[in-house]
């Protein structure tokens, strides 16, 4: 797994096996979690992410900047649809990356989450 911190998006840029993201889905699913990334010279990668179980309202996706890694927390309706999400990108055979943004009345993000864009462990643009 490997995590960049693009700090003039202000967005996080995952890449990962279909194991690894298969994993973190399951993760974010149960609530609780803790992986660790590839660390490269550059100081914008983070060093892993942890995934928590909380009341919500909805799943806040933050960096912890004194720890350098991702946080994603939140409560179960909304983790189990993000869940499914990182599920259909470790499947999906033809590439392709997922942008996670939040927007006024997103249906599982809360307010304040960092946007996420979680790449296909198959590469590139979709063939479809």
């Amino acid at each position: 797994m490997r995590l960049v911190s693009d700090p003039g998006y202000g967005e996080v840029d995952l890449s990962a096996s279909a194991e690894e993201l298969t994993g973190l889905a399951s993760a974010v699913a149960r609530g609780e979690g803790l992986f660790s990334s590839i660390l490269s010279p550059g100081g914008n990668t983070l060093a892993g992410v942890e995934v928590r179980g909380s009341s919500g309202p909805g799943v806040l996706i933050h960096r912890d900047a004194e720890r350098q890694i991702l946080v994603i927390s939140g409560d179960s309706a909304g983790r189990a649809v993000l869940a499914e999400n990182l599920r259909d990108m470790a499947t999906a055979e033809d590439g392709g990356h997922l942008h996670i943004d939040y927007f006024p009345g997103h249906r599982y993000l809360a307010e304040g989450s960092l946007p996420l864009v979680v790449n296909s462990p198959h590469g590139g643009m979709p063939t479809r």
